[in-house]
């Protein structure tokens, strides 16, 4: 294979419950990207469309990817790549980590698929630390293995994709304004309260339980933040509204997307989930804050190749 073109789908991490462990897959928003071998043994980044993104590729997520898998298969050829974004960075839907993670599915097709999975993450988790500054598997892991899935253990390094229930489909906002992950997190406790410690462990194993066994309801009941929703939700303008009207529109349950500013709901059924986006849309459209809304499918495929 000389050349490949790939859709990297967005994610959503945390799943509200499972802060840092859970993430899944957006089926019909991403990012697309070219990748084509040269002869010259470099990576170099030819055009970025949607976002403004470094075209150094040792400062570039999906550069920095490229550069490590070529290095580690002692390849004899270098990478030329196109990145063509579909949604902003920093909307906490794993820009940063889509690029990585279709950096390293494509150029382990490149290379004759000789990275497994798990290696493919590793490799995708070092674009992650260049892009946010640690290496976190949640957002790429969703990306690569598609569907919902579980860090289990960072060391060592394990993942556990869980199943999608047929009907389950995502609505989400994104307002047009910046939240820094930095501060996400600064703002979280540095220790928490047994009690709620347990209370989160019981969301995380009923929304694992209703995953398994299309338990939409309990998938709802579940979604419910003890450790950084409380800190997070000062961050997005109008969220306690949003979620008011999510469940009034027939949403399961809502939630932020990562470290926000993004805000997801689950639906069964795409009718509902858009239902809920019209209800998303009547609420911010009299706020005088621009913001983009999605309905979506779970990602079961993860990263794919697509038709040039």
């Amino acid at each position: 294979m000389d050349e490949i073109r790939i859709f990297s789908p967005a994610t959503v991490a945390n799943v509200s419950c499972g802060y840092d462990a859970m993430a899944f897959a957006l089926g019909t928003l991403g990012d697309e990207m070219y990748f084509r071998r040269t002869s010259k043994k470099k990576v170099k980044i030819t055009e970025i469309t949607g976002a403004s993104l470094p075209f150094e590729a040792k400062k570039n997520a999906a550069g920095v990817v490229a550069l490590a898998m070529l290095a580690d298969s002692h390849a004899d050829f270098g990478v030329e790549m196109e990145i063509h974004k579909k949604y902003k960075p920093g909307s906490g839907l794993g820009s940063s980590a889509a690029s990585s993670a279709g950096a390293a599915f494509a150029v382990n097709r490149l290379l004759g698929d000789v990275y497994s999975e798990l290696e493919l993450l590793r490799f995708a988790m070092l674009g992650e630390e260049a892009a946010c500054g640690s290496q976190i598997a949640d957002n790429v892991a969703a990306a690569l293995y598609g569907g919902f899935v579980l860090i289990r253990s960072y060391d060592p390094l394990e993942v556990v994709s869980i199943p999608t229930p047929p009907k389950l489909y995502a609505t989400v906002i994104h307002p047009q304004i910046e939240v820094s992950t930095e501060e996400a997190r600064k703002v979280l406790p540095e220790q928490i309260p047994v009690q709620t410690a347990v209370a989160q462990w019981a969301n995380v194993g009923g929304l694992i339980s209703g995953l398994y066994t299309n338990d939409y309801e309990l998938i709802g009941r579940s979604l419910v933040d003890h450790v950084a929703e409380p800190y997070r939700k000062v961050f997005i303008p109008h969220f306690e509204k949003l979620r008011k009207v999510a469940r009034a529109a027939g949403a399961l349950g809502c939630g932020i997307s990562g470290s926000g500013p993004s805000v997801f709901a689950f639906s069964k059924g795409e009718n509902i989930a858009s239902e809920v986006a019209m209800a998303f849309d009547k609420l911010y459209s009299s706020t005088g804050i621009d913001y983009q809304l999605y309905v979506s499918g779970i990602g079961n495929a993860g990263v794919k190749e697509i038709d040039s």
